[in-house]
């Protein structure tokens, strides 16, 4: 068995018989099949690899037949195809070359979120602390300045996502087209149920009801507007995805409520008018640390005095938030550029620094979300050649695999929550 260092001399790319990745496209995914080379940096990379999954409760298995990890018999498998090139990537591009190696088959596994839920429940401490401190100065990547969340970055990151396409979309959602945590029920694991409990649940934190006049920051495909509007009120919805917009107006149509509904291509800075009531459901995390202030003055401006705001966001602890402010990481680059989830102590600051809001009610669905996940990623498997017809090929499929079983990982463990919150004037107007 050779145990020497796979990192030292230059990665090579080719296919495994074991494991047919097709090279990525160059067209479609420029420089992604061929790994970097950095020997000094894949040494440490593979030092810090070995160390941290000695205690971990998995099984990494080598191509000559080494193992390593903590895990036993039914503990997940990382099988490592290309070492090589699984650590040259890793050192040069740090979390960027771990789900990049997943993305052209460097490792593989038969559980994917099984796996990374160990990781992420030690992600803080997999790497110590000092070397974290050196690894962000000078090993992680830094947010580019074309994806600053102005209004026209905004719509141009908006776009690279919720843009792919609406088929893509509509393959993995639930019949509400609700891309958010779902509020299971007790004894239930109904998706659909459970998103419809959701939007009831930010809509009675707004307190909406008949004759409520609704401003909603981010349509979405239109589920929760529709709803809105099934019980009475007036929606002023606003979205930056021309995509989402064409598709939300034929299911209001549909839903026979179009006329209670008005769908606006509008960045949330351009709203105008006075509401009852406010609801935005995690939109905040593409908002961008430095909009925040506006976001929140936007709320409190927008809202009438009485009025109350139904706030969904997703979460993280304050402390990773400080840390991660900045980083240019996987998410960023593949799935959600420009963005950063706030911590709610974040929120709360925000909302004391540049409103006159506060927080009311608070719930939390952190499980919730990984139960959601985890259905929307088998339904994507499932229906994978569904999605291959609509033209997206077998390294986006492992990208928006690793997308889902990341995140579900994340929510797993709680190093992501999600909070559904009310939002009411400090004081009476």
């Amino acid at each position: 068995m050779n145990t020497e260092p796979a990192s030292t001399t230059r990665p090579v790319v080719k296919r495994s018989n074991n494991h047919l990745v097709p090279r990525p496209n160059e067209g479609v995914w420029p420089g992604l099949a061929t790994p970097p080379f950095s020997p000094g940096r894949a040494r440490i990379a593979e030092a810090l690899f070995r160390r941290a999954v000695k205690r971990l409760p998995v099984r990494v298995v080598f191509p000559g037949g080494e193992r390593l990890g903590a895990g036993g018999p039914d503990s997940p498998v990382m099988r490592l195809v290309r070492p090589a090139a699984f650590f040259h990537r890793l050192g040069a591009g740090s979390k960027i070359g771990f789900g990049e190696s997943y993305m052209v088959g460097d490792w593989t596994t038969t559980e994917l979120a099984d796996l990374l839920t160990p990781f992420a429940a030690t992600l803080s401490t997999l790497i110590p602390p000092t070397l974290q401190r050196i690894g962000r100065r000078y090993a992680e990547a830094r947010q580019p300045k074309e994806e600053v969340n102005t209004v026209e970055g905004s719509r141009e990151n908006i776009h690279r996502h919720y843009d792919l396409s609406n088929e893509l979309f509509a393959t993995f959602l639930d019949e509400t087209m609700s891309y958010s945590a779902g509020w299971f029920a007790d004894g239930s694991d109904d998706l659909v149920l459970a998103q419809q409990r959701k939007i009831d649940g930010v809509l009675d934190m707004a307190g909406v009801g008949p004759g409520s006049h609704v401003l909603e920051i981010g349509t979405g495909w239109g589920g929760l507007a529709t709803r809105a509007a099934q019980r009475g009120a007036r929606v002023t919805t606003l979205t930056i995805s021309a995509e989402q917009a064409k598709l939300a107006e034929e299911r209001l149509t549909k839903a026979g409520v179009a006329d209670r509904v008005q769908v606006l291509l509008r960045d949330y800075r351009e709203a105008r008018g006075s509401y009852d009531a406010v609801v935005s459901v995690e939109m905040i995390e593409a908002v961008g640390e430095s909009y925040w202030p506006t976001y929140f003055a936007t709320l409190d401006r927008l809202l009438k005095p009485g009025g109350r705001v139904g706030l969904q966001s997703i979460t993280m602890p304050h402390d990773r938030m400080v840390c991660a402010r900045g980083d240019y990481t996987w998410i960023h680059k593949y799935v959600f550029p420009g963005g950063l989830i706030p911590s709610v102590e974040a929120i709360e600051q925000n909302l004391r620094d540049h409103t006159d809001l506060r927080i009311a009610e608070r719930r939390s669905l952190g499980p919730d979300y990984a139960r959601t996940l985890a259905h929307w990623r088998e339904t994507f498997l499932a229906r994978w050649e569904t999605v291959a017809g609509l033209g997206f090929d077998e390294t986006f499929r492992r990208m928006w695999e690793f997308y889902l079983a990341y995140c579900e990982a994340g929510f797993r463990v709680g190093y992501l929550d999600v909070y559904q919150l009310s939002l009411q004037h400090r004081r009476a107007h």
